[in-house]
């Protein structure tokens, strides 16, 4: 039975809400970079500070690999399925946006199949210096056991990785995969070639470290 969600989400769902909302709205008019170009500026957020908000991790699964191509799109010839461009931002617990943020993705095919021998619908990009990012991939199909998801490790600068997952919204299988979690559900919009997707990743702030010692990664 899917879970409810608890009462105590209030400030994440503000800020989440506050920071896709546009970008949705972008997407459905004009397409997934040019959305993100032209995007109003983000108002201002409430305190979010609190491991509370931070974006849950998840289990990573048997299929991840290591060096993925560095990229925003995972199209490339004999890849069908329905289109998506996945787009939103990076954030510490205090709001602060986190530039260069490492985000890896990898799905499975509309069919249910993992690439386990090369590197299709895999990748890894950047935040930029609002700590934003997008992806163009397809809808990934159903997986044995599983509900319709999408893998994702996040890491800032020389800070620990979050492993985690997406799901989409209105799934009847969200209910019986018992690896669902509905705060890693992401906002999905018909368009005019696919669909669109937004979702905030929260990270817990870095310790802060003692003045004249030296940082490492």
């Amino acid at each position: 039975m899917e879970r409810p969600q608890p009462a105590g989400r209030t400030r994440r769902d503000f800020l989440w809400t506050s920071l896709t909302l546009p970008v949705v709205l972008g997407l459905v008019s004009g397409g997934g970079q040019k959305a993100i170009a032209q995007a109003p500026t983000l108002p201002p957020t409430p305190s979010c500070a609190g491991k509370d908000d931070a974006t849950p991790s998840q289990m990573e699964g048997p299929y991840f690999k290591r060096n993925s191509p560095q990229r925003t799109s995972l199209l490339e010839p004999g890849i069908t399925g329905t289109k998506i461009v996945i787009t939103g931002s990076i954030l510490a617990t205090d709001c602060r946006p986190i530039a260069r943020a490492l985000v890896d993705f990898w799905q499975a095919d509309a069919q249910g199949v993992y690439d386990n021998t090369g590197y299709r619908l895999r990748g890894h990009q950047f935040t930029d210096e609002t700590g934003r990012y997008s992806l163009e991939t397809v809808v990934p199909g159903l997986y044995p056991g599983r509900t319709r998801h999408v893998h994702v490790k996040v890491q800032a600068p020389n800070q620990p990785i979050l492993t985690t997952q997406l799901y989409f919204p209105g799934e009847s299988s969200n209910a019986r995969d018992g690896l669902f979690n509905p705060h890693l559900l992401m906002s999905v919009q018909d368009t005019n070639d696919g669909k669109a997707a937004t979702f905030t990743f929260v990270l817990e702030n870095p310790p802060r470290r003692n003045r004249g010692r030296s940082e490492q990664g």
